[in-house]
């Protein structure tokens, strides 16, 4: 497989949420990608029991409904004492983000050990339904007991990681690019798109 050939300059997000899209905006700055969003009437339904599996469905379904290349990635939040809950349910643990951080909260009223991880999986499909890399990338940190910092989307207000002491929300892009979840991942597949943009 000749990835030069098949990796053409324009790669499609394959997602609608606008602090994810931006994000990866900020992480593919610099490469000579043409960014782009996946149109907003694609709903994918998102099957899988793993991050892995959940992000390979978006990125096979949005690069063949566009016919480019497309990046997909599904992210979690883990929680040990929550039996790694909400897990690959992360977005649809309630209907907003205030409301999820809220359910997190509440089952971890009293419950002493808050240690939490977060994951990350990306994949990058071609419109002739081939994967073209899949990496995973993890965070690890604890839930706090309010939330904090205004940054962010999602589960980052509660999600306090190890080494900063800082939760996700009171970090900016370019300590998350390093610290977070998705930064992380980001740097597993930073070699493979320095290589095929060549």
């Amino acid at each position: 497989m000749n990835l030069h050939k098949q990796f053409e300059n324009i790669l499609v997000i394959a997602s609608r949420n606008k602090g994810k899209i931006m994000e990866y905006r900020e992480y593919l700055d610099g490469f000579s990608f043409e960014v782009i969003p996946q149109p907003e009437d694609i709903d994918i339904v998102e099957t899988g029991t793993t991050f892995l599996e959940n992000a390979r469905i978006k990125a096979l379904e949005v690069a063949e409904i566009t016919g480019r290349n497309a990046l997909a990635d599904d992210s979690g939040l883990l929680v040990e004492a929550l039996d790694d809950a909400p897990g690959v349910f992360s977005a649809r643990y309630a209907k907003t983000d205030k409301e999820r951080i809220h359910r997190v909260l509440n089952e971890l009223n009293q419950i002493k050990n808050r240690k939490a991880k977060f994951s990350c999986a990306i994949c990058i499909a071609s419109p002739k339904k081939e994967v073209l890399i899949e990496v995973e990338g993890i965070s690890y940190g604890e839930i706090t007991h309010i939330p904090r910092g205004i940054n962010g989307f999602g589960y980052d207000p509660i999600f306090q990681e190890s080494t900063t002491g800082l939760t996700f929300a009171e970090m900016d892009l370019s300590q998350k690019k390093i610290f977070g979840h998705r930064g992380h991942a980001f740097t597993l597949l930073r070699e493979f798109l320095e290589t095929v943009q060549k």
